[in-house]
């Protein structure tokens, strides 16, 4: 389905466009701070765009909203096309600072393409300044996580779904609070999971782990930051004050500075039910 969408992009007028209706549909959701994932390699392999073009593009058409709403972006080197066109991507983004990446990210098909191959894409990252993380726990089992966590040094984990099918690595993510990005709507589309009452963001959250809400692909998969939260009062019996504390942990998840921080956790206590 990917491949078929990203076939009718094809102008860095078209990500603009984009850009602005996706800014623009987050602040009509009240969502005030976002790191969004953007995929400039895809196309650059698809039509021959240039992949800084492509993010100065999405940055003028997220900017149009920047009243409303703060989106930093994280660049996904996608994993299906190799560490070292990932690595060439890199090295592209990182020339501007006006693009405000803020980190870097692997997403594709994990199932095929295991973390390790991008340890020195990830270090490299690193030593420009910029947060990371990895797609692990979802297409991949726990292996996929462990790979992310010790190959990669990631900052935070994409998905983490099948992270309980390893007791020592739900321990380990327990006491490092390694955040997990998790999208229940995603992994019941994809059939990650049968149905959201056996997502495991409930038992994860219980026990302590700092996990956040996430929409993966919000128009692919018939989401939205608020559908997901609606569905966990729904399938998870998630109470007001339980959506307030992941609300919490999202915001300690960011690599927002400590202002940023403390501004959004205190607009998230004055939130009424």
């Amino acid at each position: 389905m990917g491949g078929l969408k990203n076939g009718f992009i094809r102008k860095y007028d078209d990500f603009t466009f984009l850009a602005s209706a996706v800014a623009r549909d987050l602040a009509a959701q009240n969502v005030r701070y976002v790191e969004a994932f953007h995929s400039p390699g895809d196309f650059h392999m698809l039509h021959g765009l240039e992949v800084p073009r492509i993010t100065e593009a999405v940055r003028k058409g997220l900017d149009a909203h920047r009243d409303a709403i703060e989106v930093r972006l994280i660049a996904d080197l996608t994993r299906d096309f190799g560490p070292e066109r990932g690595a060439g991507w890199l090295e592209e983004l990182a020339q501007s600072q006006e693009l405000r990446i803020v980190g870097i990210g692997i997403g594709g098909s994990e199932h095929r393409h295991p973390p390790e191959p991008y340890a020195r894409v990830f270090e490299r990252a690193r030593e420009l300044g910029l947060r990371t993380t990895a797609h692990a726990g979802e297409a991949a089992g726990p292996e996929s996580i462990w790979g992310a966590i010790n190959a990669l040094k990631v900052d935070r984990i994409g998905h983490g779904t099948r992270a309980f099918e390893d007791p020592a690595l739900v321990d380990f993510l327990l006491e490092r609070q390694l955040p997990l990005e998790m999208c229940p709507i995603s992994n019941l589309r994809t059939g990650v999971v049968s149905e959201l009452t056996a997502h495991p963001i409930r038992p994860l959250f219980d026990r302590g782990l700092l996990v956040s809400v996430n929409t993966d692909d919000p128009k692919m998969f018939d989401t939205s930051l608020n559908k997901e939260y609606e569905a966990l009062t729904e399938a998870l019996d998630f109470t007001w004050d339980e959506l307030k504390a992941l609300g919490a942990k999202a915001v300690e998840s960011t690599w927002a500075d400590d202002t940023t921080k403390k501004r959004l956790h205190a607009e998230l206590a004055a939130a009424q039910s």
